[in-house]
């Protein structure tokens, strides 16, 4: 499966998650990119975060966000 730009768009926001806290959210502020902005409402639209300008990891959120991390502490490692 190839990783289009808007995946990794995805996955770049929600490596930007606290996953330390539940009450940690980020905000997307009109002036960030085009693409940061339509990641957000991607994953919104997904049911990963609780705003469509950012909010907080819902539960399917936090879940995939630690897969992610997962495969990335994997992928990065020696």
């Amino acid at each position: 499966m190839p990783i289009s730009s808007n995946l990794v768009e995805e996955i770049t926001i929600l490596t930007r998650y606290n996953q330390a806290s539940t009450q940690a959210g980020i905000k997307v502020h009109d002036t960030a990119q085009p693409e940061s902005i339509a990641a957000v409402k991607r994953l919104f639209d997904k049911g990963l975060i609780s705003r469509d300008d950012g909010g907080y990891l819902t539960d399917l959120g936090i879940e995939t966000a630690e897969h992610i991390q997962r495969a990335l502490t994997i992928l990065t490692s020696k």
